[in-house]
C-alpha cells in the first residue's frame, strides 16, 4: 500500500477510547511521499473525515466528486493519527490541491508549527 498525499482511504479505526473517530472512516492521508511509499515505514498519517458540518482552521470543508466522498465533508484534522498501512480498507479518490492546502494550514496551526516555519525563513544562518 503506496498512497499518494491528498489520497482518500477508508481506514478501520478501532480500537477507539474516549472521543476518538471510531468505525471504518474515510481519512485523508497527511504523510509525505517519500514515507508512504518506503516499505521500511509501516505506518501513514491520516486525518479522519465525517459528514459533520465544523467550523474554523481545524475542520477544512471536503467537496464530493473526485476525492470519492459522496456529500459535502469536512476533515477532522484535531484527530490527525497515524495508522499501519493495513489498517486501509479501500482507495476512494483524492482531493483538490487547494483542499489539501486547508489540511495543511490546519495541522501547522494544530501542531504549532506556523512559529518554526516562520522562524526557519527569517533567523540569519
Amino acid at each position: 500500500m503506496k498512497p499518494a498525499r491528498g489520497t482518500v482511504v477508508l481506514v478501520s479505526l478501532d480500537p477507539t477510547v474516549g472521543h476518538e473517530q471510531r468505525g471504518a472512516r474515510p481519512c485523508v492521508v497527511v504523510t509525505a511521499p517519500e514515507i508512504n511509499e518506503d516499505q521500511r515505514f509501516p505506518m501513514i498519517g491520516v486525518v479522519p473525515v465525517t459528514g459533520t458540518p465544523g467550523e474554523g482552521a481545524l475542520y477544512p470543508p471536503l467537496r464530493p466528486g473526485t476525492s470519492g466522498l459522496m456529500k459535502p465533508s469536512c476533515a477532522l484534522v484535531d484527530q490527525i493519527r497515524s495508522v499501519d498501512k493495513r489498517r486501509v480498507l479501500r482507495v476512494f479518490g483524492q482531493v483538490s490541491p487547494s483542499e489539501l492546502q486547508t489540511i495543511d494550514e490546519g495541522l501547522q496551526l494544530f501542531l504549532g508549527l506556523d512559529s518554526l516555519i516562520d522562524r526557519s525563513f527569517s533567523e540569519p544562518s
